[in-house]
């Protein structure tokens, strides 16, 4: 019965682990929706939660950090349990630096709105960007609360998009600021922010590749992935 009891409060602990986890991941994902909408619609007020945000996110990474400590050290867990375990150490300083990332794009838009600039004419690069990497972000949480191994593959597989979206966004902002010079600050400010959304999808691509190394017991990082699983 001890042995039943001391389980039960085990599974509980790992429970709030994940369940804590999945908060900071809300939080972060509440930052780059904010800071990309706030930046499309130059609201002030929106792009300013983003950084307040990031005290909440901060202190949930500490918290989590304290609890898989404890865990690791009056646990001793095993297998499954330790695979768990790890995968939330590595994948809440993907969430803190996500928040980081919003952070980094909130800013900029403040910048662009203190200059009372405008995107260039036609310019709508960085919402596909934004689409995919939000997207990768919310799927990759998706993926770990039901640790869904085939679906973090997929995630792992749409990284080549991200980063294809920004050199494309690249090419563009590049034609906008030769053909009018008056462009180049508020350009070079929009390329941080498409920089910032790729640097985004590469962290959700990390939380995916943890799914996938609690669900296989498989590190399928710098390996190819096909089906959720790494093949060297």
């Amino acid at each position: 019965m001890k042995k039943h009891h001391i389980s039960t409060q085990f599974d509980a602990e790992l429970e709030e682990i994940r369940s804590r986890m999945l908060q900071m991941g809300g939080l972060v994902e509440e930052q780059l929706r904010n800071a990309l909408a706030g930046f499309e619609a130059r609201d002030l007020a929106l792009l300013n939660t983003v950084e307040a945000k990031e005290q909440e996110v901060n202190a949930l990474e500490l918290d989590l950090d304290d609890r898989c400590t404890h865990v690791v050290a009056r646990r001793q867990p095993a297998a499954g349990d330790l695979r768990m375990v790890m995968a939330v150490f590595k994948t809440i300083t993907d969430l803190e630096r996500i928040g980081d990332e919003a952070v980094k794009i909130a800013r900029a838009a403040l910048r662009i709105q203190a200059r009372s600039a405008t995107t260039p004419s036609g310019f709508s690069g960085f919402r596909v960007a934004g689409n995919i990497a939000g997207g990768m972000l919310k799927d990759a949480l998706d993926a770990f609360a039901r640790i869904d191994a085939e679906a973090g593959g997929k995630i792992v597989l749409q990284d080549a998009q991200m980063d294809e979206e920004f050199r494309r966004l690249l090419r563009e902002l590049v034609t906008f600021m030769l053909e009018d010079p008056k462009t180049i600050s508020t350009a070079l400010d929009i390329i941080w922010i498409g920089k910032a959304l790729e640097r985004v999808g590469d962290h959700a691509k990390n939380i995916a590749q943890h799914v996938i190394y609690i669900a296989k017991g498989v590190d399928v990082r710098h390996r190819h992935v096909g089906g959720g699983l790494g093949t060297p």
